[in-house]
């Protein structure tokens, strides 16, 4: 081969992510070009490389945005412009079910472009067992038959004509090429089927991409000894949380379509095991099924709330508002507060603001060449329970958590802690010997001396962009910055998409909701004039405290708050609110 690029023929499976190849992943976070087609789930879009370019090849029903001899040159285009590149084919289901890859895979091999194949799984197994029908059942089925219900786009262009006149009978002369017209387009489009051999079939028929001729496939069988009562199911977007079952028999499958609106992308699949998905369904049952939401934390912390989410049925769109990065150790913010780690020992207080602050203040640790022993008898204080438990992760344990997980909240369970400059002065003898609770009575003012801290001690742990809360409650502590903050400033088109037919957005912070409207902005020039925001996103917000709601409500979301500031919380608002 010569030095091209290579091309990846990757499978995208039916639509959940969650069915989605460990390799296929694995090529797309490496990829520099993703060349995608139109039923790709934007969920897995998101496993691109931030920086991979990417093209829009999308097919929609009798339309397709870049037809495939076009698509075929392109994958070869980038090939050969970008030797070395990884170039990333991504098509819905698998490439090699009715999928066209065998004739990108052949182009390809034309021009000298080395490629592989990544299989993907195939939506005519996949989606019937997300509507609990299995396509093979003891007794009721032992084969299952995979059938195209529309075929080349070429067999249908001879026959333009009379497509648009409907009158087939009467012209089979205009075919150029000598077909049968009679029947209509659909018998043209689907000309290779041996009806009299499927209809003798004894096992499971899918058939995919066929609404469009089902009513004349339904008939064809028919006519060919297929019993008219055989049942019938045609399955919407499968395996996404928008999918919908309708059921019926053979006979009347055409005015099924009709009268349900039955619409691609759907699958129909024929046969006793069709019965089954009466009892056997289970997605339907799922509490967020039907429900698109988009997560806006950051790519390190959406994993877990996204995975829940994605387990209760919900199609998760990750769109994280902030890029966090660590600084380097003595190399601080504007305000120079660096972080100087010979400087460690001088404090008794460690307190943590973020689950990125523990990431970052680790990493910081040991790149200093130190480790968790240098953290032996310190305290450490937690802004909120996700924070408490990224420490306890690993192996802390934290001292102080207040129960307004805020800063504010922080801040002032610091400051009921702390010895004030008076105590100080009344207390000497008590600061030196540690020895409060048995010399309570030695204080000339009054005070309590079950004092645990010199504010002084106090070491904040914050990202460049923390506001100045805490400090103002605690003025003589200590504030190192162990992280960036970075704001995503925009969002690509096929994330715009899938952002504007959400059902929610769901912020874990008041940052983020500002980052999320800046994002949604387009240039003032874009279709001449400045973006309509309200056009652009849900509406509906979860938020997971009180200044994330104050956040939100500024920007005309209609708020759900969570009781507690954590995400068990979270997810279980988000639950009960679409229980309702």
């Amino acid at each position: 081969m010569k030095n091209f690029g290579k091309v990846y023929l990757i499978g995208a499976g039916p639509g959940d992510p969650g069915l989605f190849t460990l390799k296929g992943k694995s090529i797309l976070e490496r990829a520099d070009v993703v060349v995608y087609d139109r039923l790709v789930s934007p969920a897995i879009l998101s496993f691109c490389n931030a920086s991979a370019e990417m093209v829009d090849v999308g097919k929609m029903p009798t339309h397709h945005k870049v037809k495939q001899s076009e698509i075929n040159k392109l994958l070869v285009k980038f090939a050969q412009e970008k030797p070395g590149a990884v170039i990333a084919r991504l098509k819905g289901g698998d490439p090699f079910v009715f999928g066209r890859g065998g004739e990108e895979a052949l182009e390809l091999i034309d021009a000298g472009v080395e490629f592989e194949v990544v299989p993907g799984i195939t939506s005519a197994i996949s989606v019937p067992a997300y509507a609990g029908i299995p396509v093979s059942h003891r007794g009721i089925a032992t084969s299952f038959h995979i059938v195209t219900g529309h075929e080349k786009q070429e067999m249908q262009t001879c026959h333009s004509e009379l497509y648009e006149t409907k009158n087939f009978s009467s012209q089979v002369e205009l075919c150029p090429l000598g077909r049968s017209t009679k029947g209509g387009v659909e018998e043209s489009s689907i000309s290779g089927l041996d009806f009299p051999a499927l209809a003798k079939c004894p096992g499971t028929l899918i058939f995919l991409m066929g609404i469009s001729n089902m009513e004349m496939i339904s008939r064809r069988l028919i006519e060919c000894g297929k019993d008219p009562k055989t049942p019938l199911a045609f399955i919407e977007k499968g395996t996404t949380p928008y999918q919908r079952t309708v059921m019926c028999t053979l006979e009347t499958a055409g005015e099924t379509i009709l009268r349900e609106n039955v619409t691609a992308p759907a699958i129909t699949i024929m046969g006793g095991v069709v019965e089954l998905g009466n009892t056997l369904a289970w997605r339907k049952n799922l509490p967020l099924s039907g429900k698109r939401l988009v997560v806006t934390r950051a790519a390190k912390q959406a994993g877990g709330i996204a995975s829940r989410l994605t387990a209760l049925g919900a199609e998760v769109i990750e769109t994280p508002m902030i890029e966090t990065r660590g600084v380097e150790p003595r190399v601080g913010s504007l305000d120079g507060t660096a972080a100087d780690f010979a400087d460690l020992s001088n404090f008794d207080v460690l307190a943590f603001t973020s689950t990125n602050g523990v990431d970052s203040f680790f990493e910081l640790l040991f790149r200093a060449g130190l480790d968790i022993r240098s953290l032996a008898g310190k305290k450490i204080a937690s802004v909120g329970k996700i924070t408490e438990k990224k420490l306890l992760e690993r192996g802390i344990r934290c001292d102080y958590v207040p129960e307004d997980h805020t800063g504010e909240g922080l801040g002032k369970l610091l400051a009921s802690k702390c010895l004030s400059e008076t105590q100080c002065a009344c207390h000497s003898e008590l600061y030196e010997t540690k020895n409060f609770s048995s010399q309570v009575e030695l204080c000339p003012l009054g005070r309590s001396t079950q004092c645990e801290v010199e504010e002084s001690r106090i070491l904040l742990l914050q990202g460049n962009l923390a506001d100045d809360t805490i400090l103002k409650l605690l003025p003589k502590a200590t504030r190192w910055v162990v992280y960036e903050t970075l704001p995503v400033a925009t969002l690509p088109d096929w994330k715009r998409e899938a952002v504007a037919g959400a059902d929610a957005v769901v912020f874990a912070s008041s940052s983020a909701v500002e980052n999320f409207m800046n994002a949604l902005k387009l240039p003032q020039s874009t279709e001449g004039a400045a973006s309509n925001l309200s056009a652009q996103r849900p509406h509906l917000a979860f938020s997971i405290g009180r200044l994330t709601s104050a956040t939100a409500k500024k920007y005309d979301f209609e708020v759900v708050e969570s009781e507690e500031t954590s995400m068990d919380s979270l997810v279980k608002k988000i639950t009960e609110y679409y229980a309702v």
